[in-house]
């Protein structure tokens, strides 16, 4: 008995199994965590575009809240807008915006843990308010 169990003929397949599992493992992690990059560039696009038409109609108002709307619905994202001020900017008056939204990460069911994404986007007004 002790013979065989000094005998290190089978060590090549168990090493083949430890890797393919570990292999597997950080496969699996990458699928569940890809996602979240995507989310992130998503909120990124949000913040830069929201930002561009503040800047475009000179005010946070009825069209800022119109293309935010427009976004939820295209990105399927549903972030908490932050201004930084609130109605006519005028020209080249500089105004700032933070989108914040909870994404859950993690591995499955029982390593997934919240975290919280961030996108910051400034502008300057592009329109004089007599």
């Amino acid at each position: 008995m002790i013979e065989i169990l000094k005998s290190k003929r089978g060590e090549g397949y168990i090493d083949v199994v430890v890797v393919v599992l570990v292999a597997m493992m950080v496969i699996a992690m990458a699928v569940k965590v890809y996602p979240v990059f995507v989310v992130k560039s998503d909120l990124n696009t949000f913040a830069n575009e929201l930002a561009r038409v503040a800047e475009i109609e000179g005010r946070i108002g009825s069209e800022t809240t119109a293309k935010k709307n427009e976004l939820r619905a295209s990105l399927g994202i549903d972030p908490t807008v932050s201004w930084s001020t609130s109605g006519n900017i005028d020209l080249n008056e500089e105004f700032s915006l933070v989108l914040t939204l909870p994404v859950d990460i993690g591995f499955f069911e029982f390593g997934s843990f919240p975290i919280t994404l961030t996108a910051k986007a400034t502008g300057r007004s592009e329109v004089y308010h007599k």
